[in-house]
């Protein structure tokens, strides 16, 4: 990556500029100030401050619990570090469903007290009143279809979503109502493949995959399983680029021995 391309700073134009030219997009979930400075720095284009802090942060089995107060304090935490990338923050369940006066509120929130890029909300069609009045209030908005995990009581699985017609079209429909209400991008989280290209080279705003294939315009991916910290979790579509679980446990286990014996600390480390 050239010097330029790791130090201009990634708005929602340049994503689109991205897509127009076929760079892939980088995406990485970020919940604090210090992994969010490696991130940052390490080039990825978008942070996303991901209501999945429920699951890697908080321990919880599903992100339903995570609140407006959680989400704006990681991503305070967050911005506070990222000097180059486009940071999105999750709405969490229960702030923009069925009420698009709180969808407002909710953003503003975000936008006002995380100091935000923009904000990410689950659904299509259902939610497209709250997507239009928050875009109404000049906050761009990044629309997140297929897997929805807030929705997971609904579905009761994690299991790929659109695999019959009927979901597929549907899929595809709110995909095109989500672009024409204005938003600037677009998650697609398991789906499968064919899917995935085809809503990607249907829409002109980028799309950002998880688990969609190879033909979407970018691809994200959750920090703590990418760098192996998260050794529970291992779907299809993960890749892991480190094992910090297992590094972490054996830094962890030297330090408590070295403690027990007394090596630590030594006398070069006394004052």
């Amino acid at each position: 990556m050239s010097t330029d391309s790791k130090t201009r700073v990634v708005t929602t134009y340049r994503l689109r500029e991205m897509k127009s030219r076929g760079e892939k997009i980088s995406m990485l979930t970020a919940y604090d100030y210090s992994m969010a400075r490696i991130v940052d720095a390490a080039g990825v284009d978008v942070v996303l401050v991901g209501d999945s802090a429920a699951n890697v942060m908080a321990g919880f089995e599903t992100t339903v619990p995570m609140t407006l107060d959680h989400m704006i304090y990681h991503a305070r935490s967050v911005t506070r570090a990222v000097k180059r990338a486009l940071v999105v923050v999750d709405m969490p369940f229960g702030t923009y469903q069925g009420n698009s006066r709180e969808a407002l509120a909710s953003a503003v929130r975000i936008m006002k007290e995380a100091e935000a890029d923009a904000v990410k909300l689950e659904g299509g069609e259902e939610i497209l009143e709250s997507v239009q009045r928050i875009l109404c209030a000049g906050i761009p908005v990044m629309g997140h279809l297929g897997l929805t995990p807030q929705s997971i009581h609904k579905y009761g699985t994690y299991a790929v979503r659109a695999k019959e017609q009927a979901e597929a079209d549907k899929l595809v429909r709110d995909a095109h109502l989500l672009e024409e209400a204005g938003c600037f991008g677009l998650v697609l989280e398991k789906i499968p493949a064919v899917l995935g290209t085809r809503v990607s080279q249907e829409l002109e705003i980028p799309t950002i995959g998880i688990g969609a294939g190879g033909g979407t315009d970018g691809q994200v991916l959750v920090i703590h399983d990418m760098l192996g910290i998260n050794n529970e979790f291992s779907p299809r579509f993960l890749r892991r680029y480190a094992d910090l679980y297992t590094q972490m446990m054996t830094g962890v286990s030297r330090y408590v021995e070295d403690v027990k014996s007394g090596d630590f600390p030594s006398e070069q480390e006394q004052y």
